[in-house]
């Protein structure tokens, strides 16, 4: 028992001792720890000092400089306004030196006026007595004698006049005419131009008589069709490697020389095929149309026309006007218009846009029996041209009163274009207004879908359909036309009317 005590005892003693030297020992680290701090802590704050007193002296030098360059300002501009100040000090002192010299002038003037104003009263004095005395002289009152002096002045003037007049008139009438002819002979010589060239015949090139047999077909059943679809006259002879299409109208030939050119191409040679590729290549050759519309438009420099009437010059290109090319034509009329306004001081543009547009009721669809002249104004009115366009465009044959100055213009210069050496033949326009007139007489008759004259007017080809006219029909129609043609007409030689009756029956197999 007495050990156990001790050892119980011994060990309280021993941890009394450690809890002691544990106290002691942490107690020096915190002591040590606080030091560290409170070092530590002076240390920032001596920086924080140090960095205020930094700041205080930066903001202190920063304020004096604000301060000096506010005061070194204040002092320019209060020199400034001393210097302004003895400026207007000057000014006032100037001001009122010469004020004193504008009331010294002005004294003197007023001496002056009165001293003028004296002697103006002894003249009035001294001319009415003058006057009283030439009244007694001459037997007449001032009053009678200017009336006598204006009647002579005037009568004297009246006869200058007449006489500068005359004068101005003999001068215009000897030089109107040589003026006009210089403006002529400038306008034609600045102008380029063509001759014309008659030709209703195009020749079509083919690489082997294989092909020419291709295209003539069994029987000739792929020329019958294509001269159907196209209205012209396939020529298929002993001429080597050609194919001769002849027909009046040049768009028709164009069309059938593509259609040909196409149908080569492809291979694929049949009246099914030859009348769908005449389709697409009627399509094309509108788009062409409108392009050279177009493009002809832009060459001249004139903007803002319809579409409509940019087809209708297109189409300019595929006719003639007494084997004049029209296109080439309204060009030349255009520039020629365009130089003789310029000359005469007048709007070129509008100039130039007229002249183009003369001739557009030539190559008009519209079934009318106006003049081109007047059916062209029309169209111009129609499409929102300007009213001196439209007058230009109707009377440039005299068919419309003239009311603008652009009119007589235009007419000059379609004359000048038409009227010179090689500009036009009159065979081939009278030539083409009877076979147009021909198949406008056939396509009257009801159940006809085309008529197309060819060989040169020599045979009128006649297509109807099938569904409208019977066999019976188509040979009472032909007869019909015939005698028509022998009674309304004039023409050499004799006209086959030729009525092309076919039958077609459609299916599909779905």
């Amino acid at each position: 028992m007495y050990y156990v005590l001790a050892a119980i005892g011994g060990a309280v003693l021993a941890l009394a001792i450690y809890i002691l030297i544990r106290h002691l020992t942490l107690k020096g680290r915190a002591d040590a720890i606080i030091e560290t701090a409170k070092l530590e802590g002076e240390k920032v704050k001596q920086q924080k000092i140090l960095q205020a007193k930094e700041r205080f002296i930066r903001l202190k030098s920063e304020h004096e400089s604000y301060i000096s360059e506010k005061n070194a300002k204040m002092q320019e501009q209060e020199n400034k306004l001393r210097q302004r100040e003895s400026q207007l000090s000057q000014q006032a002192a100037d001001l009122g030196r010469k004020q004193h010299e504008l009331e010294g002038s002005e004294a003197r003037l007023n001496a002056r006026i009165e001293a003028i104003g004296r002697k103006e009263a002894e003249c009035d004095r001294l001319a009415a007595q003058m006057n009283k005395q030439l009244e007694t002289v001459a037997g007449m009152s001032v009053q009678e004698a200017r009336n006598l002096l204006m009647d002579n002045m005037k009568a004297e003037a009246r006869s200058e006049a007449q006489a500068y007049i005359n004068d101005t008139i003999d001068e215009a009438r000897l030089s109107a005419a040589k003026e006009a002819k210089r403006i002529v002979i400038n306008t034609i010589q600045r102008t380029a131009s063509e001759t014309a060239i008659e030709n209703a015949v195009t020749t079509f090139p083919i690489e082997n008589a294989e092909i020419k047999g291709r295209i003539i077909g069994r029987e000739g059943r792929n020329i019958r069709a294509l001269e159907a679809s196209t209205g012209v006259e396939i020529v298929v002879d002993d001429t080597p490697d050609a194919i001769l299409i002849s027909g009046f109208d040049p768009v028709r030939r164009e069309v059938a020389r593509l259609a040909l050119h196409q149908l080569v191409i492809d291979g694929r040679i049949h009246p099914a095929r030859i009348e769908e590729i005449v389709a697409k290549v009627s399509a094309q050759l509108e788009d062409e149309i409108l392009e050279t519309g177009k493009r002809t438009c832009i060459d001249l420099g004139i903007h803002g026309m319809s579409v409509e009437l940019v087809k209708l010059i297109g189409r300019m290109k595929y006719r003639s006007s007494y084997g004049q090319n029209l296109l080439q034509h309204s060009r030349e009329v255009a520039n020629i218009a365009a130089i003789m306004a310029s000359e005469l001081g007048l709007n070129a543009k509008v100039a130039k846009r007229a002249g183009l547009l003369h001739d557009i009721g030539k190559v008009s669809d519209a079934d009318s029996e106006l003049p081109h002249a007047l059916l062209g104004a029309k169209l111009a009115e129609q499409y929102k041209e300007r009213p001196e366009i439209v007058n230009a465009v109707g009377a440039h044959h005299e068919e419309m009163e003239m009311t603008t100055l652009i009119a007589p213009i235009v007419m000059v210069a379609d004359a000048i274009s038409g009227a010179r050496p090689g500009a036009r033949r009159e065979v081939i326009e009278s030539y083409i207004k009877r076979l147009k007139g021909m198949e406008d007489l056939a396509a009257a008759y009801p159940g006809v879908t085309k008529s197309y004259a060819i060989q040169a007017g020599r045979e009128l080809r006649v297509i109807v359909g099938a569904e409208e006219v019977n066999d019976e029909q188509a040979v009472r129609l032909s007869a019909d036309i015939a005698q028509k043609i022998q009674d309304e007409m004039t023409y050499p030689g004799q006209v086959k009317i030729t009525v092309i009756r076919e039958t077609r029956s459609v299916a599909y197999a779905k």
